[in-house]
Formats: structure tokens, C-alpha cells, sequence
């Protein structure tokens, strides 16, 4: 309902008032400012009471938008802790080397970027001196996440710090030598340097805030004490735009991770022209950081505006830089003087006034360099701020030039982002306004030279000696090698043992065995298992009473079904992390606890179980990041296959994940159909990723809702289960001379495939051998090292062609996956090979009734076989057409 004058009433109206006349009062005090001082006054004098109170402690609602002003003002500023003339002078080499070296590359075409790590210049150098720990002192240090466009940056630091070499830096994004520097961020490709990737932009800030919060975990399950440990995500304020950057936001709210921040680089500019080109970036950040529960600090304006704000007696020039909108501030940056006193000063006789006692040179100090970004002290300030506050993650939302540094050409330009190079005659000039000692000489022979003060200089020591106080080199990632010892046989002899007469999933059959590996004394507390709010969906509720779920408040409540055997118990130390409707926010769980190894010298076993579809399908970008980090621990797609989880229609038929995977290197992808050939593979994936010779590899397994009989493990098949296929069941034949051939079925696709064994051999006379397929991917690339293996000169034969070396009649592989999955292997088998898969969209309906569609039954495998052996002239053209008609087709 409306009130009589058409408003919507307030919550207020709901509440009773005790004192009427008191809340009268104060209304009319503000109707009387509002008359006599005007509105702008009264605004300020409301934010000021509400800034006021949340200080205090009174609970009213947050501001979501303060003055576009820096947070801590110049006198609030804490001392600097540094030489800030040193400092200049290490950032203006660092500046310089950054944009050789992308220059110096650009003879060979490789590109690069050279304007972003100008405007951060000093958002980092500030924390490489005064607050990143390395990982040399005490704990684990810090976690950076350094924005990828900087990464030039970053190597000109460690090349002045001695980490690097003249010839690495020639080599940036030239690596097939050997001797190359990555383009970005990339662990896999420089582990000695890089912790995280980042340039996968959202990813990065999705998760640091996951680093942040498993940081916290450890910490409360005793495994590693990171008390000290403080996460720093480097963002762009166009990064902000994708989805993952702010997904968590609430989450480190609500956690109170305030050993995170975020330092956000708002130059105001994307790849192709402003951020917000109509509006301000910064104040949207600031509410919806605000909004979240963060704590903001902006730190925008450089000391050079201090005059202009003491001058503004009126608060015009507050409210004039809240309405001008970011793509007018970056024009400004770019025009002369009279333009910047014209449009921005001349819009109001207040501001007016104010112009006429500032000098040009003032003007141009102001709107052309000073940003809060690039002055040591302001960011400084704002670092300070961060680290010390408590209860809440904090941004920082500075603001910089794009370029800044560069010249004219670069500086607030549109098409900066794109511009690869300086020209000999731009480099003299951002030398001479850094005051390097670089003679014109040094570009005799047509290359920009790198600069270096010398191994043994006054800057290069400062540095170092900086970096020695806090621990060390960064960024820097550290693997101290700790073996896990082999687990109990007995949780895998379990499965291999079969369930006799019982019917179990393979879904269920893998959460038993990690539940039992989650009771070994010596790893069953590193076994961090994550799952998407579907644990009851994968019979994983028996956990939460003896495992817990991880809550940093351990659990406030009583939870309703605390009268029950599997209640749902949160718990501080919990090992559970259930994350809720997030399969992005698992998997940022799972990379931060599988790379816990080198970010914490903690190796921890993660196991992320989810619906398959929504795995590769959804995060598989994430998954790419989790290769490139070296992250190790089981993936498990359950409920997997296009048929088998049935009524759930097309969107949650996974068809294809497989397929997906097989993409990735770093992936051990396994379709395993029973039981005791996941304990095998599970048991080898222990031993390869977290024994004595650990390898930097991950596992994707797909397990099936699908009840069956779970047979006892065969002897020697090992081999054949790990290497991706062996003969399960041989056919028996009921002559010499009857047709033969080879069934090849993955997952649940066995079962089919044995019921065709006997269709084949009662109806048919025909005798079919049925194969396990446990990995047609491991198949594949094993195959493509024999072929590489080839190349070389040396002779090895795929273990596929080996397998089915001189198996009789043709191959026909199938599975309820595309064909494409199976057909990965075709071109190494030397049988007549076909397949049947489940192409096309899912659909809802039964199991029965969705195999038949697709044609992978039983008796579709029967006819499909049968017209193998037409081909072959082993059995009589009209079988087919009686096979179709006897089995309902």
C-alpha cells in the first residue's frame, strides 16, 4: 500500500516512536539548514553525523558512497618508513626497464604490455619495501597476486635485484628456448617466481579471497599456523567487471578476512577506452565494496591537491569532481590549462574564484600527475590502513594514470593498452624526467639499453637490504618436498573386495573409500573435502557429524536436526568445506588447498565432488588455472554421463566433460565402471601426486548414481586399470568359426555392454570379448608420446595397439559419453574401429528409455555389432533387419 500522497511508507513508519517530539525537532533543524545554509550543507552535515556513528558504534546503515576524496586525509597520514628519494629512484629503473623491455620485444612481434605497470609503478614498489613477507622469515609469508598486464614490472625488479638476467629480459614471451620469461604470471612456466596466475581476468580476485579464507583454515584446524600470512590481490578496475571478481565479496564479509586486500588500480581506462565512460568507477566500487561489509580506503588525489581542497571554503570542488564523469576527468589529462580552467572550473562562480588564485603550473600538477597512485606516502598510507584493520577484509581503490610516466603519447590515451614501444626520442624523454643517468650514446646501435645502477649500488642494496627485513624475495614460490606416507591398505581392499550381493553406485563407492582414508592416522587429517551444497545428493551427510563443517564461528545455533545420527554440525576446526551454490567458489577452494604444499610447505589431499555437467562445463577456466598453479588432488564428477542421471533434462546431461578435460595436460582423466578400479586409481594418485617423487599432475574421475553389484577385482589388472584398458570379461565361443569381436565400454557403459555380451552370444552365436575402458584419455596420451617418441628416431608401441594386438574381429567402443571421447584412441587401433556415444542434447526421461534414444543399450550395442560383422561378410546381411525387428526398434 501507498500513503495518501503516493510514497511508499519507510520501515520507520513501522516502529514506534517514544519521543515524537524530539524526532520533530530534529526534522526541523535539518529543514532549517536545508532553508538557510542550502541543501549541499545539509547533505554534509547527514554524512558527517552518519560517519559519526558508525565510528562510534551506533547501528544505523552504512554510507555506501563517501566524497570523492582521499579517505585518510594528509594529516592523518602516518610517517613514512623509508628513504622516499631511494625509493624514487629504484621505482624510476624499474619503470624504465619495464618498457625496454616490452619495446625490445617488439622486434620480434611478440607484444606486451607497457602502460599499466606505469600507473602501479608505486602501488607495488611501496609493498615490496614496507609490507610484502617473503618466505624466509618466520610463517609463510605473504600471497601476492600480481595483476598480469604489470608482469613486466615485476621482472624489472627482480632483474635490479639480481634475480634476473639481461638475456632472460630479452626473452620476455619468447620461452621455446629454454631461457624466457612468461608473458604473464604463469607458475607452471616459472616456478621459481610466480605463486598464482592471474591474467584469466576475474579469477585472480575470486581466488585471493579463497587463499584468504583456506590461509584462516589451516590456521584453525592446527595444520599450519598463518597468523602472519596476509594476501594481496593487484586488480584492475576493469577486471571488476567480471563476474568471479566480486562473486565473494560477501564471503570475506562475512569470514572477517582481514588478512586480505585487495589493491585496486583505478587508471579509469580498459583495453579499449574508459571503464565507466558516463560515470565514476570509483564511487560504484567504494558502494558495492561498502555494501558487502569491506572496509574502503580511497586514495586518489596526490599532494598537490591539498591546496585546492583547503581553498574550497564552499565544497564546490568536492561536488564538482562527484559529477564529472571518468571519461571527462581523462580528458582533462590531456588538454591544456585554459581548457581544464574552462570546462571544469568554469562551471560555477565558486569554483571560479577558486581558479583564479591557482597558476597554471598548479592546474596542470593536479590534472595531469597528481594521483594518490603514484606518491609513496598516500600509498603508504592507505597500506598501513589495510593492515591494521581489523574485522574486515579492506580495498583500496587507488587512482592513477594509465601510462603515467610515458610521455605524452601514452599518458590517458585510449589506445595505451595496445601500444607495444616507445621511440628512441619518447625514452630520452621519460629519462630525463625520471633523472636517470642514461647517455644518448646508449642508443647507438637503434635498441632502447636496460638500465642498472650496479650490482653493488646504493639503490640495489636498499632493496635488498629492505627485502632481507621482510623475508626475503618476492614474489618467490618455495617447494619444500614433504612425502605423504602411503595410506592403509585396508580402505582399498574394502572395494576390491566387491559388494557382493549389495548394489552400490561408484559414486557411493568413492565417498566410502575417502571416508575411510579420512580415519588413517598419519593423512586423514589432510583430506580436505569440497562439495557445492550437494553432499546429501552424493551420500556424503555421514561426514558432518564426525568430519564437520568449517565455519570460522564454529556453530551459533542449534541445528534442526540435532536429534539425528548425521546431523548437520559446523565447526571451527570442521574439515568439510561446504561452499554453498557455487561451483566457481569450490573450485577456487580446491586450487588454494591442492597448492597448499608450496604456498604453505603443507601438503593437503583436496577432493571436490559436483554434478558433472556443471565441472568442466562451468569452471573450466579455473581448471586451467589449477594446472598452471600446480595444483594436485581428485576432481570428481559425479552423477556423470548423459543418461544416467535421469529426469534432469538437458541442461544436466553431461555428455562431454570428458571431452573437455582431455584438453587439459596436467589432467588424469578416468571413466572408471566399478569399484575396486577407482581404490586402484585413487591409490596411484596418492603415491604420483603427494608421494616421494610427486608430480604436479590432477585427477578427473566421473562416477555414476547408478546402483549396481560391484564385482571383487580380477588379479592383474592393475596395469591395465591405471594405463586405461584391459580385457574384463572374455567371451566364450560356441565354435572355432564363430564371429569375434572386441566390445570396449567405459563407466557405467559396461553394463550395457556385458548384457550384449549375451544377447550376442544366446541370439546370435556370436562371441564379443567385453573390455574396460578406465581412461580413453590416458590411451590418447600415451599413444601421442609413442608418435613424439617417433619423431625422435625411437620405436614404441602404443599400449592401446599392445592391448588389443591380435584381438579377433572388429572393435566397436562404447559409452555414455559423445563419440568423440572414445574415438580419441581410433587412429592406434588396428581393428575395424566404430563407436557409440550419446551425441545431441540430454533429455528427460529413463535410463531405459534415454539409452535406447541415443542407441547405446544393450540391444542397440547388439545390432550395432552385428552390422560390423555384415561388413566383415562373417555373418548374413538380413541379420541386422531381424536383430531391429526381434528387439523393438
Amino acid at each position: 500500500m501507498t500513503d495518501p500522497v503516493g510514497k511508499l511508507p519507510s520501515e520507520l513508519d513501522q516502529l514506534p516512536d517514544r519521543d515524537a517530539e524530539e524526532t520533530a525537532e530534529w526534522a526541523a533543524s535539518l529543514d532549517a539548514v536545508t532553508e538557510h545554509a542550502g541543501p549541499h550543507r545539509a547533505a554534509y552535515l547527514m554524512r558527517r553525523t552518519l560517519q559519526h556513528a558508525e565510528r562510534v558504534g551506533v547501528p544505523v546503515p552504512r554510507l555506501l558512497e563517501t566524497d570523492y576524496v582521499n579517505t585518510i586525509p594528509t594529516s592523518a597520514e602516518p610517517a613514512f618508513d623509508g628513504d622516499e628519494a631511494m625509493e624514487a629512484r629504484i621505482t624510476a629503473w624499474n619503470r624504465w626497464n619495464a618498457a625496454a623491455m616490452v619495446t625490445r620485444g617488439s622486434r620480434f612481434g611478440v607484444g606486451g604490455h607497457i602502460a599499466t605497470f606505469a600507473s602501479a609503478a608505486w602501488l607495488y614498489e611501496t609493498g615490496f619495501n614496507h609490507f610484502f613477507r617473503g618466505k624466509e622469515g618466520d610463517g609463510s609469508g605473504d600471497q601476492l597476486y600480481i595483476q598480469g598486464h604489470a608482469s613486466p614490472g615485476i621482472y624489472a625488479r627482480a632483474f635490479l635485484d639480481g634475480r634476473l638476467s639481461e638475456q632472460q629480459l630479452d626473452h620476455f614471451r619468447q620461452e621455446a628456448g629454454g631461457n624466457g620469461l612468461p608473458s604473464y604470471p604463469h607458475p607452471r612456466r616459472l616456478p621459481w617466481l610466480w605463486e598464482f596466475p592471474t591474467v584469466s581476468m576475474g579469477l585472480g580476485p575470486l581466488s585471493a579471497i579463497y587463499q584468504a579464507r583456506f590461509n584462516r583454515y589451516l590456521h584453525n584446524r592446527s595444520i599450519k599456523d598463518t597468523a602472519n600470512s596476509h594476501v594481496w590481490a593487484f586488480l584492475g578496475d576493469g577486471e571488476m567487471d567480471e563476474p568471479e571478481s566480486t562473486a565473494a565479496l560477501a564471503l570475506a564479509a562475512r569470514e572477517q578476512l582481514d588478512n586480505l586486500t585487495f589493491v585496486i588500480n583505478c587508471n579509469l581506462q580498459r583495453l579499449d577506452g574508459p571503464v565507466r565512460a558516463n560515470f565514476r568507477v570509483v564511487q560504484e566500487l567504494e558502494a558495492q565494496f561498502r555494501g558487502a561489509g569491506w572496509n574502503v580506503v580511497k586514495t586518489l588525489w596526490g599532494s598537490a591537491w591539498d591546496e585546492l581542497f583547503q581553498l574550497d571554503t564552499t565544497g564546490a570542488l568536492v561536488r564538482r569532481l562527484r559529477e564529472v564523469p571518468d571519461a571527462q576527468f581523462q580528458t582533462y589529462a590531456t588538454r591544456d590549462v585554459a581548457y581544464v580552467r574552462e570546462h571544469f572550473f568554469g562551471t560555477g562562480p565558486a569554483l571560479a574564484q577558486l581558479a583564479s588564485v591557482l597558476s597554471d603550473a598548479k592546474i596542470a600538477e593536479c590534472f595531469y600527475t597528481s594521483r594518490g597512485g603514484h606518491e609513496a606516502r598516500k600509498v603508504y598510507a592507505a597500506y598501513r590502513a589495510a593492515v591494521e584493520h581489523k574485522g574486515a577484509p579492506t580495498v583500496i581503490l587507488a587512482q592513477t594514470v594509465k601510462g603515467y610516466t610515458l610521455g605524452k603519447g601514452f599518458e590517458s590515451k585510449n589506445a595505451n593498452h595496445q601500444m607495444k614501444k616507445l621511440t628512441s626520442d619518447e625514452f630520452k624523454g621519460m629519462r630525463d624526467l625520471l633523472g636517470l643517468p642514461i647517455p644518448d650514446s646508449a642508443f647507438a646501435d637503434g635498441l632502447v639499453p636496460y638500465g642498472h645502477p650496479g650490482a653493488d649500488s646504493a639503490e640495489v642494496r636498499y632493496l635488498q637490504e629492505r627485502r632481507a627485513a621482510l623475508g626475503g624475495p618476492a614474489p618467490a614460490r618455495r617447494v619444500q618436498a614433504v612425502a605423504l606416507p602411503a595410506p592403509e591398505e585396508r580402505a582399498f581392499t574394502a572395494l576390491e573386495k566387491g559388494s557382493g550381493k549389495q548394489e552400490m553406485a561408484t559414486t557411493m563407492a568413492f565417498v566410502r573409500l575417502v571416508k575411510d582414508l579420512m580415519r588413517d592416522k598419519e593423512t586423514g587429517r589432510r583430506w580436505v573435502p569440497i562439495v557445492p551444497d550437494e553432499a546429501r545428493t552424493f551420500g556424503m551427510e555421514s561426514l558432518f557429524p564426525s568430519a564437520g563443517i568449517y565455519s570460522p564461528l564454529g556453530q551459533t545455533y542449534e541445528p534442526v536436526d540435532r536429534d539425528q545420527l548425521m546431523y548437520y554440525k559446523e565447526a571451527k576446526d570442521g574439515q568439510i568445506l561446504n561452499e554453498g551454490i557455487t561451483e566457481a567458489g569450490a573450485m577456487a577452494d580446491f586450487i588454494a588447498a591442492s597448492t597448499s604444499y608450496a604456498t604453505h610447505g603443507e601438503p593437503m589431499i583436496p577432493f571436490y565432488i559436483f554434478y558433472s555437467m556443471f565441472g568442466w562445463q562451468r569452471t573450466a577456466d579455473q581448471m586451467w588455472q589449477l594446472a598452471d598453479q600446480l595444483g594436485r588432488g581428485f576432481i570428481v564428477g559425479a552423477t556423470a554421463g548423459r543418461t544416467t542421471l535421469t529426469g534432469e533434462g538437458l541442461q544436466h546431461a553431461d555428455g562431454h566433460s570428458h571431452l573437455i578435460a582431455s584438453t587439459n595436460p596436467a589432467s588424469l582423466n578416468y571413466d572408471p565402471a566399478f569399484a575396486y578400479e577407482i581404490a586402484v586409481i585413487v591409490k596411484d594418485g596418492l603415491r604420483r601426486m603427494y608421494g616421494p617423487e610427486a608430480e604436479n599432475v590432477f585427477y578427473y574421475l566421473t562416477v555414476y548414481n547408478e546402483p549396481k553389484r560391484q564385482p571383487a577385482m580380477p588379479e592383474g589388472v592393475e596395469e591395465g586399470i591405471l594405463r586405461g584398458l584391459y580385457r574384463f570379461k572374455e567371451g566364450v565361443a560356441a565354435s572355432a568359426e564363430a564371429p569375434r569381436l572386441q566390445l570396449l565400454a567405459s563407466g557405467t557403459a559396461i553394463h550395457w555392454a556385458l548384457e550384449a555380451q549375451e544377447l550376442l552370444g544366446s541370439d546370435w552365436g556370436v562371441t564379443a570379448d567385453v573390455w574396460s575402458a578406465t581412461s580413453w584419455g590416458e590411451l590418447r596420451r600415451d599413444a601421442l608420446e609413442a608418435d613424439e617418441a617417433l619423431l625422435r628416431g625411437e620405436q614404441r608401441t602404443p599400449y592401446v595397439t599392445q592391448a588389443l594386438e591380435g584381438a579377433p574381429g572388429p572393435v566397436l567402443a562404447v559409452s555414455d559419453w559423445m563419440r568423440q571421447v572414445p574415438d580419441q584412441i581410433s587412429q592406434w587401433v588396428e581393428q575395424d574401429y566404430s563407436s557409440l556415444g550419446t551425441d545431441g542434447f540430454g533429455l528427460s526421461d529413463t535410463r531405459e528409455a534415454a539409452r535406447r534414444h541415443f542407441g547405446v543399450d544393450a540391444r542397440s550395442i547388439a545390432v550395432a555389432a552385428l552390422a560390423q560383422l555384415v561388413k566383415r561378410g562373417e555373418v548374413p546381411a538380413s541379420a541386422v533387419k531381424e536383430a531391429r525387428e526381434r528387439y523393438g526398434f
